[in-house]
């Protein structure tokens, strides 16, 4: 890492959880492209992996729902690099599901998926980096679905608040080696993004709701998870910072003026 540019990550090891695909290949990109040393991990290898400067992620197959799985990938990426610098439990989502009628185990993996497999992913890392001089830095990816209703994907939006909660939790019991901090994404368009929200023009649409009037990209959540691993986030534990655009325009100020004009 050089001094005189503290988002300069050469040296690094970093681990991303799901880091091949849509928002995780974004945050892989910026690490890589920073200098760092990027491993990837999925269930099912990525079409292609994550590069920039030159450069390519490593990845290693692995269901982070498992906790064996995760202790191998962990131990792998230490194996082969000497160390992990940085975490960031990305792997996560969810379909949408009617609360009303979702199985218990539907509800019971999407739980599992997004917020016990990052605490079993966090203390892995921990462990070694405690051991490090340096320490680590964790980073959760949450959702604004964890800080508002979430209808359609109650569970999800459940184990995100409850990962928001651990997030403060880890860094208060790790300090000081060791940071935790999230990233609380909003919407953000991703190669799925039709699935939720249909064509071009609804994505165009969706995006206009948002007060920079746009859908956030994967490479918005990099650059914050960069900031947040580097010197300049060093007294930064135990916080979110928000990725969302502004957020969302409250709908009642168009109803209010709706009904003015009538």
């Amino acid at each position: 890492m050089s001094e005189a540019n503290p988002l300069d990550m050469t040296g690094r090891v970093v681990l991303v959880t799901g880091g091949g695909r849509g928002v995780g290949r974004g945050i892989s990109e910026r690490f890589l492209g920073a200098g760092a040393d990027v491993v990837v991990c999925h269930r099912n290898a990525p079409e292609s992996l994550p590069a920039a400067g030159g450069r390519e992620a490593v990845f290693l197959e692995a269901d982070v729902r498992e906790v064996d799985q995760i202790d191998r990938v962990v131990r792998a990426t230490t194996d082969r690099l000497g160390r992990l610098d940085v975490l960031v439990n990305n792997a996560g989502g969810a379909p949408e599901a009617d609360a009303a009628t979702a199985s218990p185990r539907f509800a019971e993996g999407i739980i599992r998926l997004n917020l016990i497999a990052p605490l079993h992913a966090a203390q892995r890392a921990n462990a070694v980096m405690q051991e490090q001089e340096q320490g680590g830095v964790i980073i959760n990816i949450a959702s604004v679905s964890g800080t508002r209703p979430s209808p359609g994907t109650a569970a999800y939006g459940a184990a995100k608040a409850g990962l928001l909660s651990l997030t403060q939790s880890l860094a208060v019991e790790w300090a000081p080696k060791v940071r935790v901090v999230a990233v609380t994404a909003g919407m953000i368009r991703t190669e799925l993004a039709h699935l939720h929200y249909g064509d071009e023009e609804a994505v165009r649409a969706v995006g206009a709701t948002v007060p920079l009037g746009r859908m956030g990209e994967p490479g918005d959540v990099g650059d914050a998870c960069l900031f947040l691993a580097s010197p300049l986030a060093s007294y930064v534990s135990g916080a979110s910072l928000l990725v969302h655009g502004g957020g969302e325009k409250p709908t009642f100020l168009a109803a209010a003026k709706g009904r003015a004009r009538a």
